[in-house]
């Protein structure tokens, strides 16, 4: 396994709450988000602009309640569960958006690329399901990703310091969080590249019975093929990426 320094996380500059300001500063209109909606004029550009996934499956009924929470303070547009919609989905679409946009020389779009800053909550599986999303964009400015705890072990959250223990889901804990994150300050996070081979076995094929879903820690999960310089003869040979950690068994 080898690694490199391509993601980007924030961290938090302390425990405490923190005023999160005005609202305005975090909300994104519709017109960006989605492509078909009617363009606005806003008099100011959100300081602190970001969009938010939730594992609604996550903390028992936390994630529920998250949800519901962030929808009535920011624009419920912003606001993704991830039961529903696939963070590759929505952020394809952001930045084809975001694309589109800036061609026409839609200055609020760019200043909101810009500062843009993604929250999500979860367990460790699902940062790390976004922070390959993130990756696998190959963005220029990659948004930088705050995690909520909402899992079991909260490994990386903890890391970053927000904490291990799961959030309280009330509208004034939003907004606490919410301060938090415009604080934030943005630090380097390894991505992990693995290669592993297989045996090919002498009767019968390899491959997996379908279908088969791989974890969504692993991003970019693909077999390679026989011109590939990684291939060994007699062998299936896989490689990815992961964050945090892998596991097998």
């Amino acid at each position: 396994m080898d690694c490199r320094m391509d993601g980007c996380a924030i961290g938090s500059n302390g425990s405490g709450s923190k005023s999160c300001g005005p609202l305005s500063d975090y909300r994104i209109p519709d017109y960006i988000l989605k492509p078909d909606s009617e363009r606005v004029i806003v008099d100011n550009a959100p300081s602190c602009p970001v969009v938010v996934f939730i594992n609604s499956r996550s903390g028992g009924q936390l994630g529920s309640g998250l949800i519901k929470s962030y929808r009535e303070v920011l624009n419920e547009a912003q606001v993704f569960d991830l039961s529903e919609e696939s963070p590759d989905k929505v952020l394809h679409r952001l930045y084809a958006n975001f694309q589109r946009l800036k061609s026409n020389g839609d200055l609020l779009a760019i200043q909101i690329e810009k500062s843009l800053r993604l929250i999500v909550a979860g367990g460790d599986g699902t940062a790390s399901w976004l922070l390959g999303v993130v990756s696998d964009l190959k963005l220029t400015h990659s948004p930088p990703v705050a995690t909520v705890p909402l899992g079991t072990g909260n490994n990386l959250p903890f890391s970053f310091g927000w904490g291990k223990k799961n959030p309280a889901t009330d509208q004034e804990a939003v907004k606490s969080f919410l301060g938090l994150v415009k604080e934030a300050r943005e630090m380097s996070i390894d991505s992990w590249h693995i290669i592993m081979r297989m045996r090919v076995p002498q009767e019968g094929p390899c491959d997996p019975i379908a279908p088969l879903e791989l974890p969504h820690s692993l991003h970019a999960f693909h077999r390679v093929t026989g011109s590939d310089e990684l291939n060994v003869e007699g062998y299936h040979t896989f490689r990815g990426g992961f964050w945090n950690y892998f596991s097998m068994g």
